[in-house]
Protein backbone atom coordinates (compact mmCIF):
# COMPACT_ATOMS: atom_id res chain seq x y z
CA UNK A 1 0.00 0.00 0.00
CA UNK A 2 1.19 3.20 -1.10
CA UNK A 3 0.09 6.23 1.20
CA UNK A 4 0.19 10.23 -0.40
CA UNK A 5 -0.77 13.76 0.00
CA UNK A 6 -2.01 15.00 -2.19
CA UNK A 7 -3.16 18.91 -1.66
CA UNK A 8 -6.36 19.22 -3.38
CA UNK A 9 -9.15 21.98 -3.39
CA UNK A 10 -11.56 20.21 -5.19
CA UNK A 11 -15.44 18.73 -4.34
CA UNK A 12 -13.12 16.28 -5.59
CA UNK A 13 -9.63 16.07 -5.39
CA UNK A 14 -6.50 15.39 -7.86
CA UNK A 15 -3.32 13.31 -7.54
CA UNK A 16 0.04 13.89 -7.49
CA UNK A 17 2.33 14.27 -3.98
CA UNK A 18 2.67 17.76 -1.85
CA UNK A 19 4.12 20.48 -3.59
CA UNK A 20 5.07 24.13 -1.85
CA UNK A 21 1.64 24.93 -2.79
CA UNK A 22 -0.10 22.50 -1.08
CA UNK A 23 -0.62 21.74 2.71
CA UNK A 24 2.62 20.07 4.02
CA UNK A 25 5.54 18.04 3.08
CA UNK A 26 6.49 14.70 2.74
CA UNK A 27 4.09 10.98 2.93
CA UNK A 28 1.53 10.38 5.15
CA UNK A 29 2.14 7.69 7.25
CA UNK A 30 1.05 4.39 6.08
CA UNK A 31 -1.67 3.33 8.19
CA UNK A 32 -1.72 -0.93 8.52
CA UNK A 33 -4.97 -2.53 7.33
CA UNK A 34 -5.23 -6.35 6.88
CA UNK A 35 -3.93 -7.63 3.55
CA UNK A 36 -7.25 -8.42 1.96
CA UNK A 37 -9.64 -6.00 -0.07
CA UNK A 38 -12.35 -7.81 1.73
CA UNK A 39 -15.04 -5.13 2.17
CA UNK A 40 -14.52 -4.98 5.96
CA UNK A 41 -10.66 -4.70 5.04
CA UNK A 42 -11.23 -1.80 3.16
CA UNK A 43 -13.52 -0.58 5.52
CA UNK A 44 -11.26 -0.81 8.68
CA UNK A 45 -8.73 0.66 6.75
CA UNK A 46 -10.68 3.86 5.67
CA UNK A 47 -11.75 4.34 9.67
CA UNK A 48 -8.03 4.17 10.49
CA UNK A 49 -7.38 7.00 7.92
CA UNK A 50 -10.28 9.35 9.45
CA UNK A 51 -9.39 8.67 13.02
CA UNK A 52 -5.44 9.96 12.32
CA UNK A 53 -6.02 12.46 9.43
CA UNK A 54 -9.76 13.80 9.38
CA UNK A 55 -10.00 18.00 9.84
CA UNK A 56 -12.63 17.39 12.35
CA UNK A 57 -12.00 14.68 14.33
CA UNK A 58 -14.44 15.73 16.92
CA UNK A 59 -17.01 14.59 15.20
CA UNK A 60 -16.42 11.39 14.30
CA UNK A 61 -18.13 8.72 16.37
CA UNK A 62 -16.41 6.91 19.09
CA UNK A 63 -17.21 4.05 17.92
CA UNK A 64 -19.01 2.27 14.96
CA UNK A 65 -19.34 -1.02 13.16
CA UNK A 66 -18.82 -1.40 9.57
CA UNK A 67 -21.31 -4.51 9.51
CA UNK A 68 -24.40 -2.47 8.66
CA UNK A 69 -22.76 -0.70 5.28
CA UNK A 70 -23.40 -2.07 1.91
CA UNK A 71 -19.95 -0.66 0.94
CA UNK A 72 -17.09 1.42 1.53
CA UNK A 73 -18.62 4.77 0.68
CA UNK A 74 -22.04 4.00 2.87
CA UNK A 75 -19.38 3.38 5.77
CA UNK A 76 -17.64 6.95 5.09
CA UNK A 77 -20.58 9.01 4.84
CA UNK A 78 -21.72 7.56 8.34
CA UNK A 79 -18.35 8.36 9.99
CA UNK A 80 -18.63 11.65 8.85
CA UNK A 81 -22.71 12.28 9.34
CA UNK A 82 -21.58 14.92 12.34
CA UNK A 83 -19.37 16.83 10.37
CA UNK A 84 -22.10 16.89 7.13
CA UNK A 85 -24.62 18.27 9.10
CA UNK A 86 -22.76 21.23 10.32
CA UNK A 87 -22.08 22.06 6.18
CA UNK A 88 -18.41 21.13 7.13
CA UNK A 89 -18.01 18.09 5.28
CA UNK A 90 -20.78 17.71 2.63
CA UNK A 91 -19.81 14.31 1.39
CA UNK A 92 -16.06 15.87 0.06
CA UNK A 93 -14.41 12.84 2.00
CA UNK A 94 -14.74 9.92 -0.51
CA UNK A 95 -13.38 6.65 -1.77
CA UNK A 96 -12.60 6.42 -5.31
CA UNK A 97 -10.04 4.59 -8.16
CA UNK A 98 -6.29 5.54 -8.07
CA UNK A 99 -6.87 4.97 -11.86
CA UNK A 100 -9.67 6.77 -12.68
CA UNK A 101 -8.20 9.90 -10.75
CA UNK A 102 -4.15 10.18 -12.01
CA UNK A 103 -5.72 9.26 -16.40
CA UNK A 104 -8.45 12.57 -15.47
CA UNK A 105 -5.56 14.71 -13.47
CA UNK A 106 -2.83 14.03 -15.95
CA UNK A 107 -5.25 14.58 -18.83
CA UNK A 108 -8.70 15.24 -18.28
CA UNK A 109 -9.42 11.43 -19.81
CA UNK A 110 -13.01 10.87 -19.22
CA UNK A 111 -15.94 8.77 -21.27
CA UNK A 112 -19.02 9.94 -21.82
CA UNK A 113 -21.21 12.11 -24.33
CA UNK A 114 -18.81 14.96 -23.65
CA UNK A 115 -21.77 17.47 -22.06
CA UNK A 116 -22.71 19.02 -19.23
CA UNK A 117 -26.31 18.91 -18.63
CA UNK A 118 -28.74 21.45 -16.60
CA UNK A 119 -32.81 21.40 -15.61
CA UNK A 120 -34.64 23.94 -15.61
CA UNK A 121 -37.63 24.96 -12.93
CA UNK A 122 -40.11 23.62 -15.44
CA UNK A 123 -38.16 20.14 -15.53
CA UNK A 124 -36.44 20.96 -19.09
CA UNK A 125 -33.02 19.41 -19.85
CA UNK A 126 -30.93 21.59 -21.63
CA UNK A 127 -26.71 21.35 -22.33
CA UNK A 128 -24.72 23.75 -20.55
CA UNK A 129 -21.57 23.43 -22.04
CA UNK A 130 -20.20 20.60 -25.05
CA UNK A 131 -16.86 19.92 -24.91
CA UNK A 132 -14.45 19.74 -27.87
CA UNK A 133 -13.07 16.52 -29.25
CA UNK A 134 -16.16 14.49 -27.82
CA UNK A 135 -19.34 13.02 -29.23
CA UNK A 136 -21.86 15.16 -28.34
CA UNK A 137 -20.73 18.33 -30.18
CA UNK A 138 -19.68 16.31 -33.21
CA UNK A 139 -23.47 15.47 -33.42
CA UNK A 140 -24.88 18.87 -33.56
CA UNK A 141 -25.06 19.53 -29.81
CA UNK A 142 -24.07 22.17 -27.95
CA UNK A 143 -24.83 24.89 -25.29
CA UNK A 144 -28.35 26.21 -25.10
CA UNK A 145 -29.36 22.65 -26.95
CA UNK A 146 -32.49 21.06 -25.32
CA UNK A 147 -32.70 17.28 -25.33
CA UNK A 148 -36.56 16.45 -25.09
CA UNK A 149 -35.95 12.50 -25.25
CA UNK A 150 -33.62 9.88 -24.25
CA UNK A 151 -33.91 5.84 -25.23
CA UNK A 152 -31.95 2.92 -25.67
CA UNK A 153 -32.65 3.31 -29.43
CA UNK A 154 -34.87 5.21 -31.42
CA UNK A 155 -37.74 2.95 -30.89
CA UNK A 156 -37.63 2.96 -27.42
CA UNK A 157 -37.48 6.94 -26.88
CA UNK A 158 -39.10 8.54 -23.74
CA UNK A 159 -39.54 12.20 -23.44
CA UNK A 160 -37.65 13.92 -20.67
CA UNK A 161 -40.84 15.51 -19.32
CA UNK A 162 -42.17 11.66 -18.33
CA UNK A 163 -38.72 10.64 -16.91
CA UNK A 164 -38.35 14.07 -14.46
CA UNK A 165 -42.58 13.57 -13.52
CA UNK A 166 -41.84 10.16 -12.15
CA UNK A 167 -38.14 9.52 -11.39
CA UNK A 168 -36.68 13.02 -10.90
CA UNK A 169 -33.16 13.85 -11.69
CA UNK A 170 -32.09 10.37 -11.03
CA UNK A 171 -33.89 9.11 -13.67
CA UNK A 172 -32.11 11.51 -16.23
CA UNK A 173 -28.89 9.56 -14.98
CA UNK A 174 -30.38 6.21 -15.21
CA UNK A 175 -31.72 6.98 -18.77
CA UNK A 176 -28.81 7.98 -19.85
CA UNK A 177 -26.43 5.08 -17.95
CA UNK A 178 -23.08 4.33 -17.22
CA UNK A 179 -19.79 5.84 -18.40
CA UNK A 180 -18.94 3.08 -20.34
CA UNK A 181 -17.27 3.42 -23.57
CA UNK A 182 -19.31 2.31 -26.57
CA UNK A 183 -22.56 2.50 -24.53
CA UNK A 184 -24.77 4.46 -27.12
CA UNK A 185 -28.20 6.43 -26.54
CA UNK A 186 -30.86 8.12 -28.62
CA UNK A 187 -31.54 11.45 -28.15
CA UNK A 188 -34.41 13.70 -29.67
CA UNK A 189 -33.22 17.06 -29.21
CA UNK A 190 -33.91 20.88 -30.09
CA UNK A 191 -31.04 23.10 -31.36
CA UNK A 192 -31.11 27.07 -30.61
CA UNK A 193 -32.69 27.52 -34.03
CA UNK A 194 -35.46 25.46 -33.01
CA UNK A 195 -34.52 22.83 -35.28
CA UNK A 196 -35.55 18.85 -33.83
CA UNK A 197 -33.40 16.08 -34.45
CA UNK A 198 -32.71 12.64 -33.32
CA UNK A 199 -29.60 11.00 -33.25
CA UNK A 200 -28.10 8.21 -31.83
CA UNK A 201 -24.24 8.94 -30.17
CA UNK A 202 -21.78 6.50 -28.64
CA UNK A 203 -19.86 7.29 -25.21
CA UNK A 204 -16.54 7.62 -26.27
CA UNK A 205 -13.18 7.96 -24.12
CA UNK A 206 -12.62 11.82 -24.50
CA UNK A 207 -9.60 14.50 -23.29
CA UNK A 208 -11.54 17.14 -21.71
CA UNK A 209 -9.61 20.70 -22.38
CA UNK A 210 -9.48 23.06 -19.59
CA UNK A 211 -9.60 26.10 -21.83
CA UNK A 212 -11.69 25.67 -24.56
CA UNK A 213 -10.36 26.13 -28.06
CA UNK A 214 -13.45 28.39 -28.80
CA UNK A 215 -14.08 30.81 -25.74
CA UNK A 216 -12.10 29.83 -23.33
CA UNK A 217 -9.77 32.19 -23.59
CA UNK A 218 -9.78 35.93 -25.77
CA UNK A 219 -9.24 40.04 -25.44
CA UNK A 220 -12.52 41.73 -25.12
CA UNK A 221 -13.45 45.49 -26.78
CA UNK A 222 -15.90 46.76 -24.46
CA UNK A 223 -16.47 50.00 -25.69
CA UNK A 224 -12.65 50.85 -26.82
CA UNK A 225 -11.62 48.67 -23.37
CA UNK A 226 -9.70 45.74 -23.42
CA UNK A 227 -10.65 43.25 -21.09
CA UNK A 228 -9.01 39.90 -20.81
CA UNK A 229 -11.35 36.66 -20.42
CA UNK A 230 -10.67 33.11 -19.47
CA UNK A 231 -12.90 30.46 -18.97
CA UNK A 232 -11.52 27.71 -16.98
CA UNK A 233 -13.50 24.46 -16.57
CA UNK A 234 -11.13 22.63 -13.99
CA UNK A 235 -8.06 22.69 -12.46
CA UNK A 236 -6.15 20.11 -13.57
CA UNK A 237 -2.39 19.91 -15.66
CA UNK A 238 -3.39 20.15 -18.99
CA UNK A 239 -4.56 23.73 -17.93
CA UNK A 240 -1.10 25.48 -17.55
CA UNK A 241 -0.14 26.05 -21.05
CA UNK A 242 -3.08 27.67 -22.42
CA UNK A 243 -3.63 29.45 -19.32
CA UNK A 244 0.27 30.81 -19.18
CA UNK A 245 -0.95 31.54 -23.50
CA UNK A 246 -4.06 33.41 -22.34
CA UNK A 247 -1.95 35.82 -19.74
CA UNK A 248 1.16 36.32 -22.15
CA UNK A 249 -1.27 37.94 -24.60
CA UNK A 250 -3.11 40.33 -22.01
CA UNK A 251 0.26 41.34 -20.64
CA UNK A 252 1.53 42.27 -23.97
CA UNK A 253 -1.59 44.02 -24.87
CA UNK A 254 -1.23 46.02 -21.11
CA UNK A 255 -4.46 44.91 -20.15
CA UNK A 256 -5.67 45.08 -16.54
CA UNK A 257 -9.01 44.47 -16.20
CA UNK A 258 -9.82 40.48 -16.18
CA UNK A 259 -12.77 38.45 -16.09
CA UNK A 260 -11.79 34.88 -14.58
CA UNK A 261 -15.31 32.55 -15.41
CA UNK A 262 -15.14 29.74 -13.24
CA UNK A 263 -19.36 29.04 -13.29
CA UNK A 264 -18.84 25.46 -13.46
CA UNK A 265 -15.48 24.53 -12.57
CA UNK A 266 -15.74 22.40 -9.05
CA UNK A 267 -12.24 22.63 -8.33
CA UNK A 268 -8.98 20.71 -8.83
CA UNK A 269 -5.49 20.85 -8.12
CA UNK A 270 -4.18 23.28 -5.95
CA UNK A 271 -0.95 23.66 -7.99
CA UNK A 272 -3.07 24.92 -10.49
CA UNK A 273 -4.62 27.24 -8.70
CA UNK A 274 -1.54 28.83 -7.59
CA UNK A 275 -0.63 29.39 -11.06
CA UNK A 276 -4.06 31.61 -11.81
CA UNK A 277 -2.91 33.53 -8.50
CA UNK A 278 0.46 34.18 -9.38
CA UNK A 279 -0.54 35.00 -13.34
CA UNK A 280 -2.55 37.38 -11.09
CA UNK A 281 0.40 38.59 -9.37
CA UNK A 282 2.72 40.89 -11.48
CA UNK A 283 2.57 43.50 -8.90
CA UNK A 284 3.12 41.34 -5.87
CA UNK A 285 6.59 40.25 -4.37
CA UNK A 286 7.68 37.00 -3.06
CA UNK A 287 6.74 38.15 0.86
CA UNK A 288 3.27 38.84 0.00
CA UNK A 289 1.10 35.97 1.44
CA UNK A 290 -1.67 34.32 -0.87
CA UNK A 291 -2.89 31.63 1.40
CA UNK A 292 -2.65 29.70 4.13
CA UNK A 293 -3.12 26.24 4.92
CA UNK A 294 -3.89 24.43 8.33
CA UNK A 295 -4.45 20.65 9.43
CA UNK A 296 -5.74 19.85 12.50
CA UNK A 297 -3.31 20.64 15.46
CA UNK A 298 -2.12 17.03 15.84
CA UNK A 299 -0.97 17.34 12.03
CA UNK A 300 0.05 21.24 12.56
CA UNK A 301 3.93 19.80 11.13
CA UNK A 302 1.89 19.98 7.72
CA UNK A 303 0.77 23.37 8.21
CA UNK A 304 1.52 26.02 5.41
CA UNK A 305 1.82 29.70 3.75
CA UNK A 306 2.01 29.97 0.21
CA UNK A 307 3.57 32.95 -1.25
CA UNK A 308 2.88 34.78 -4.42
CA UNK A 309 5.27 34.28 -7.21
CA UNK A 310 5.12 36.13 -10.14
CA UNK A 311 5.47 34.45 -13.69
CA UNK A 312 6.74 36.23 -16.68
CA UNK A 313 3.54 36.17 -18.02
CA UNK A 314 1.50 37.87 -14.84
CA UNK A 315 -0.10 40.93 -15.24
CA UNK A 316 -1.11 43.69 -12.34
CA UNK A 317 -4.92 43.53 -12.35
CA UNK A 318 -6.35 46.87 -11.18
CA UNK A 319 -10.00 44.96 -11.07
CA UNK A 320 -10.83 41.12 -11.61
CA UNK A 321 -14.72 40.41 -11.90
CA UNK A 322 -15.29 36.20 -10.89
CA UNK A 323 -17.94 34.88 -13.02
CA UNK A 324 -19.27 32.04 -10.19
CA UNK A 325 -22.53 30.07 -9.47
CA UNK A 326 -23.21 27.08 -7.15
CA UNK A 327 -21.31 25.20 -9.08
CA UNK A 328 -17.89 27.10 -8.88
CA UNK A 329 -16.37 25.41 -5.68
CA UNK A 330 -13.35 24.71 -4.23
CA UNK A 331 -9.75 25.78 -6.12
CA UNK A 332 -12.18 28.33 -7.29
CA UNK A 333 -13.16 29.54 -4.08
CA UNK A 334 -9.70 29.65 -3.40
CA UNK A 335 -8.51 31.99 -5.94
CA UNK A 336 -11.39 34.38 -5.74
CA UNK A 337 -10.69 34.16 -2.03
CA UNK A 338 -7.13 35.04 -2.45
CA UNK A 339 -7.88 38.33 -3.78
CA UNK A 340 -10.46 39.90 -0.96
CA UNK A 341 -7.55 41.35 0.80
CA UNK A 342 -5.94 43.19 -1.74
CA UNK A 343 -8.47 44.34 -3.80
CA UNK A 344 -11.54 44.82 -1.73
CA UNK A 345 -14.40 46.40 -4.13
CA UNK A 346 -12.27 45.75 -6.97
CA UNK A 347 -12.52 42.37 -7.32
CA UNK A 348 -16.44 41.14 -7.42
CA UNK A 349 -18.31 38.04 -7.48
CA UNK A 350 -20.44 37.54 -10.94
CA UNK A 351 -23.69 35.41 -11.08
CA UNK A 352 -24.93 33.64 -8.09
CA UNK A 353 -23.26 33.12 -4.82
CA UNK A 354 -20.33 29.96 -4.63
CA UNK A 355 -20.84 26.24 -3.38
CA UNK A 356 -18.85 26.74 -0.44
CA UNK A 357 -15.98 24.39 0.42
CA UNK A 358 -12.90 26.41 2.12
CA UNK A 359 -11.67 22.93 3.15
CA UNK A 360 -9.27 20.11 1.02
CA UNK A 361 -8.47 16.66 0.71
CA UNK A 362 -5.19 14.89 0.97
CA UNK A 363 -5.14 11.23 -1.06
CA UNK A 364 -4.29 7.98 0.96
CA UNK A 365 -3.43 5.02 -1.18
CA UNK A 366 -3.90 2.13 -1.41
CA UNK A 367 -3.03 0.19 -4.41
CA UNK A 368 -3.45 -3.22 -3.94
CA UNK A 369 -7.30 -2.47 -3.95
CA UNK A 370 -6.91 0.38 -6.36
CA UNK A 371 -8.74 2.18 -3.43
CA UNK A 372 -7.72 6.04 -3.16
CA UNK A 373 -9.44 7.81 0.27
CA UNK A 374 -10.08 11.29 -0.43
CA UNK A 375 -10.36 12.75 3.37
CA UNK A 376 -10.69 15.91 4.53
CA UNK A 377 -7.83 17.30 5.86
CA UNK A 378 -6.93 20.91 5.47
CA UNK A 379 -8.40 24.41 5.67
CA UNK A 380 -7.56 27.67 3.66
CA UNK A 381 -7.47 30.96 4.19
CA UNK A 382 -6.46 33.79 2.58
CA UNK A 383 -4.13 36.55 3.79
CA UNK A 384 -6.48 38.55 6.31
CA UNK A 385 -7.40 34.53 7.62
CA UNK A 386 -10.67 34.89 6.07
CA UNK A 387 -11.69 31.25 5.32
CA UNK A 388 -14.99 30.08 6.80
CA UNK A 389 -17.02 30.23 3.77
CA UNK A 390 -18.81 27.38 4.18
CA UNK A 391 -22.48 28.67 2.60
CA UNK A 392 -20.45 30.30 -0.21
CA UNK A 393 -18.38 33.28 -1.37
CA UNK A 394 -21.43 35.90 -1.34
CA UNK A 395 -20.77 37.64 2.06
CA UNK A 396 -17.13 37.37 1.99
CA UNK A 397 -16.59 38.96 -1.35
CA UNK A 398 -16.22 43.23 -1.75
CA UNK A 399 -18.65 43.72 -4.34
CA UNK A 400 -20.99 41.24 -6.10
CA UNK A 401 -23.42 41.32 -8.80
CA UNK A 402 -26.51 39.52 -9.40
CA UNK A 403 -26.64 37.67 -13.26
CA UNK A 404 -28.01 34.92 -15.28
CA UNK A 405 -26.38 31.73 -16.80
CA UNK A 406 -27.37 32.46 -20.25
CA UNK A 407 -27.30 29.33 -21.96
CA UNK A 408 -28.62 30.98 -25.43
CA UNK A 409 -25.26 32.93 -25.73
CA UNK A 410 -21.93 31.33 -25.81
CA UNK A 411 -19.66 31.91 -22.83
CA UNK A 412 -17.72 35.28 -23.07
CA UNK A 413 -19.84 36.72 -25.77
CA UNK A 414 -20.54 40.23 -24.39
CA UNK A 415 -23.97 39.80 -24.51
CA UNK A 416 -24.03 37.02 -22.43
CA UNK A 417 -25.95 37.45 -19.17
CA UNK A 418 -22.95 36.77 -16.88
CA UNK A 419 -20.27 38.24 -19.23
CA UNK A 420 -22.76 41.68 -19.57
CA UNK A 421 -22.39 42.16 -15.92
CA UNK A 422 -18.83 41.32 -15.00
CA UNK A 423 -18.20 43.87 -17.91
CA UNK A 424 -20.25 46.49 -16.30
CA UNK A 425 -18.86 45.92 -13.02
CA UNK A 426 -15.41 46.37 -14.66
CA UNK A 427 -16.64 49.60 -16.05
CA UNK A 428 -18.25 51.08 -12.49
CA UNK A 429 -21.51 50.51 -13.69
CA UNK A 430 -24.21 49.54 -10.73
CA UNK A 431 -25.55 46.14 -10.63
CA UNK A 432 -27.99 43.80 -8.01
CA UNK A 433 -26.29 42.33 -5.60
CA UNK A 434 -26.09 38.36 -5.10
CA UNK A 435 -28.23 37.27 -2.15
CA UNK A 436 -26.40 34.84 -0.46
CA UNK A 437 -29.63 33.13 0.33
CA UNK A 438 -29.53 31.53 -3.37
CA UNK A 439 -25.73 29.96 -2.68
CA UNK A 440 -27.04 28.32 0.19
CA UNK A 441 -29.71 26.42 -0.99
CA UNK A 442 -27.37 25.03 -3.97
CA UNK A 443 -24.89 24.32 -1.26
CA UNK A 444 -28.02 22.06 0.74
CA UNK A 445 -27.42 20.30 -2.39
CA UNK A 446 -23.95 19.22 -2.35
CA UNK A 447 -21.78 16.51 -3.89
CA UNK A 448 -23.54 13.14 -2.12
CA UNK A 449 -25.66 10.35 -2.65
CA UNK A 450 -28.99 12.62 -2.74
CA UNK A 451 -29.99 12.68 -6.63
CA UNK A 452 -28.07 15.75 -6.60
CA UNK A 453 -29.03 18.74 -8.68
CA UNK A 454 -26.68 22.09 -8.07
CA UNK A 455 -28.71 25.27 -8.61
CA UNK A 456 -26.74 27.31 -10.90
CA UNK A 457 -28.36 30.48 -11.84
CA UNK A 458 -31.30 32.56 -10.70
CA UNK A 459 -33.05 31.67 -13.25
CA UNK A 460 -33.36 28.05 -11.53
CA UNK A 461 -30.89 26.19 -14.05
CA UNK A 462 -29.49 23.19 -11.92
CA UNK A 463 -26.79 21.14 -13.02
CA UNK A 464 -27.40 17.32 -12.74
CA UNK A 465 -25.20 14.84 -11.41
CA UNK A 466 -25.51 11.19 -10.86
CA UNK A 467 -25.98 9.85 -7.15
CA UNK A 468 -22.47 8.30 -7.15
CA UNK A 469 -20.23 10.45 -9.23
CA UNK A 470 -17.07 9.80 -10.66
CA UNK A 471 -13.88 11.59 -10.66
CA UNK A 472 -14.26 13.95 -13.43
CA UNK A 473 -17.93 14.64 -12.26
CA UNK A 474 -16.92 15.78 -9.11
CA UNK A 475 -14.80 18.10 -11.25
CA UNK A 476 -17.02 18.74 -14.12
CA UNK A 477 -20.94 19.55 -12.33
CA UNK A 478 -23.33 18.26 -15.08
CA UNK A 479 -20.92 16.61 -16.54
CA UNK A 480 -22.02 13.12 -18.43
Amino acid sequence: MVATLALLSACGGGSGSISSGGGGTGSAPTPTPSGTCSLNARQTWAASVLNEWYLFPETLPASLSPTPYASVQDYIDALTATARSQSKDRYFTYITSIAEENAYYSSGSSAGFGIRLALDSAGRLFISEAFEGAPALAAGIDRGTEILAIGTSTSTLRDVSDIVATEGSAGINAALGESTVGLSRALRFRSTGGTVSTVTIAKAEYELTPVSSRYGAKVIDDGGRKVGYVNLRTFINPAESPLRSAFADFRAQGITEVIIDLRYNGGGLVSIAELVNNLLARDKTGSQVANYTTFRSSKSSNNETTYFAAQSQSIAPTRIAFIGTGGSASASELVMNTFIPYLGNRSALIGTNTYGKPVGQIAIDRAACDDRLRVVAFATENSAHQGAYYTGLADFMGATCQAADDISRPMGDPAEASTRAALDFLAGRACTPISAVAGSAASANGPGPQNERVAISRDRLELVRPERPTTPQREVPGLY
